[in-house]
């Protein structure tokens, strides 16, 4: 069964950046490495700050769909709740 992560980035300034992806090591070292062209490059967003899990390709769009629409602030509490310190969590990747 295959596993969808919907996750927010950010940079030393918090800006913010949603995505989804089957593969988060990955997309991460994509970010962080400035692979994309675009937002995550123009503001540096290098910064793993939360992550959710399912098993569902089309409710992991939903999620990132329904976060994105989200006001800063409801994003922000949602980040500080599991990581009230905005620690990179992609330092936990091995």
């Amino acid at each position: 069964m295959r596993t969808y992560y919907i996750y927010i980035m950010s940079n030393h300034s918090r800006t913010l950046y949603t995505g989804f992806t089957s593969n988060l090591i990955s997309r991460v070292w994509k970010h962080k490495n400035r692979v994309y062209d675009g937002f995550t490059k123009k503001y540096n967003i290098r910064q793993l700050v939360y992550y959710e899990t399912t098993t569902d390709g089309l409710a992991a769009i939903e999620r990132e769909k329904e976060i994105k629409k989200w006001r800063r602030s409801k994003r922000v509490a949602l980040i500080k709740r599991l990581n009230p310190t905005w620690r990179d969590l992609s330092d936990d990747f091995d």
